[in-house]
């Protein structure tokens, strides 16, 4: 009896363990077309069919090997989107392509007009993603557009998950019940900025008294700031508070993310920061590694710095991106191996870095805001990057002048030169021609001589003779 309950918990085990690594297997694109060519005749009876529909506005790929091997990619990743909606039963979602080209007509009817977008379409919004075209991400997003806009806190597990949501931006109000008139307004504020900012309310006195709010009050968060601010003027009409968080929509401090990247990095001018929390290479706890450290005096600056509406510090975590990491070091001449902070013209790339010595030399909160000061000032700029580049293309110029008045040079000492040259030729043509006319008179004199000395002695001559012969 034993050994059998043994050998079914045994196979229960098994069994357990096989089922657990099915459902771990991610999904594979299953070869079913699932996404719809929007146009004209069909737009409207597709987009009926459901309660939520995913409109991808893109480009015309055109007749480009490249560009139909892109449209391949984002196309696929779509169907394996809308294959893993396609079971989800709250819902009913479709997707849907249009081509900007061919059905722009379409595009315009539903209120869209920015190509290689894509955008939701609920009951009576419209919202546009911002992020990645992945089907993950592009999921994940959908899941939270499924969500009430306003969570509701009721106890004090739910306000510790309040707590821990840090990295967005977040409002929080205390009202009488569902059915309060400013809560309605509230819950209409929501529905316009859901799901990029999240809202919460409570109903629970206690809870109320934990986050510090009176009735009616609502408490405006911003990312990484621990303390809030509360919204002036209540009690709030929906139009008032859509203008506060309109106003206050550009925190100090913000974590881009796969499915906001986008939208944050469209800024003209940021300061971005790389910096990567979990190290696995590193032997220190997590809490003291260069990127926690860093992390903490950003933070620290956000604080000190919240009322200034011109500074914006971008928070990039490398391992949320891998495959741009390649890219962003050699764009801007980065290690993102160690922290990194540094100012980024979003339209050209051009950058300036804080020297930190490859993470060794850690500036305090008060360097940091000092070296935010200068960004902010001007006497920081991204163009200066320009400038070196200009700096060196003058150096070239001076460069090239310098051996133009080299080879200047160089032509007028050879000039100079060959004059030498031919003078020294022509004193030796004079020399030489001296030497003849010596050697004539030489010669003429020899001859006189011998004539002398034939006319004296005879013998002499044949004596000479017999010499001139050896010679």
């Amino acid at each position: 009896m034993k050994w059998t309950w043994v050998l079914v918990a045994v196979l229960l085990s098994f069994g357990a363990l096989s089922l657990g690594k099915e459902s771990l297997d991610f999904p594979e694109y299953d070869g079913k077309d699932r996404v719809h060519d929007l146009n004209a005749k069909n737009y409207k009876s597709v987009m009926k069919k459901y309660d939520i529909m995913v409109v991808y506005y893109h480009d015309h790929p055109g007749s480009s090997r490249v560009a139909q091997r892109q449209f391949e990619i984002e196309e696929l990743a779509l169907e394996l989107a809308a294959q893993v909606l396609d079971e989800f039963d709250d819902e009913d979602i479709g997707v849907g392509l249009i081509d900007a080209k061919l059905d722009k007509a379409v595009a315009k009817k539903l209120g869209i007009d920015e190509p290689d977008s894509i955008f939701i379409f609920t009951d009576d919004e419209v919202i546009e993603y911002d992020g990645e075209l992945a089907a993950d991400t592009l999921v994940e997003f959908i899941y939270d557009v499924i969500e009430d806009p306003v969570e509701i806190i009721d106890n004090s597990k739910e306000l510790k998950g309040f707590e821990n949501v840090e990295e967005d931006i977040k409002l929080v109000g205390y009202f009488k019940s569902h059915k309060s008139e400013h809560f309605e307004a509230f819950a209409d504020a929501a529905e316009e900025f859901h799901p990029h900012i999240k809202f919460f309310a409570t109903f629970n006195a206690k809870v109320a008294k934990a986050l510090e709010l009176k009735l009616n009050d609502v408490d405006f968060y911003e990312p990484f700031i621990d303390d809030p601010v509360l919204i002036p003027g209540k009690p709030y009409s929906e139009d008032e508070l859509v203008k506060f968080i309109e106003d206050n929509d550009r925190p100090t401090l913000r974590k881009l993310q796969p499915h906001n990247m986008y939208e944050i990095w469209g800024q003209h001018i940021v300061i971005v920061s790389y910096l990567e929390l979990f190290d696995f290479d590193c032997d220190l706890p997590l809490q003291t590694s260069d990127g926690f450290e860093f992390l903490e005096i950003l933070k620290q600056v956000a604080e000190d710095n919240t009322d200034n509406p011109d500074l914006s510090i971008v928070w990039i975590d490398p391992d949320d991106f891998p495959l741009l990491l390649p890219h962003w070091e050699k764009t801007f001449g980065i290690d993102l191996s160690h922290p990194q902070i540094g100012v980024v013209d979003a339209d050209d790339a051009d950058s300036v870095w804080l020297d930190m010595d490859d993470g060794e030399d850690m500036p305090s909160a008060d360097e940091l805001e000092d070296w935010i000061e200068d960004a902010l000032s001007g006497e920081i700029d991204p163009d200066d990057d320009d400038d070196d580049d200009d700096d060196d293309d003058d150096d070239d110029d001076d460069d090239d002048d310098d051996d133009d008045d080299d080879d200047d040079d160089d032509d007028d000492d050879d000039d100079d030169d060959d004059d030498d040259d031919d003078d020294d030729d022509d004193d030796d043509d004079d020399d030489d021609d001296d030497d003849d006319d010596d050697d004539d008179d030489d010669d003429d004199d020899d001859d006189d001589d011998d004539d002398d000395d034939d006319d004296d002695d005879d013998d002499d001559d044949d004596d000479d003779d017999d010499d001139d012969d050896d010679y």
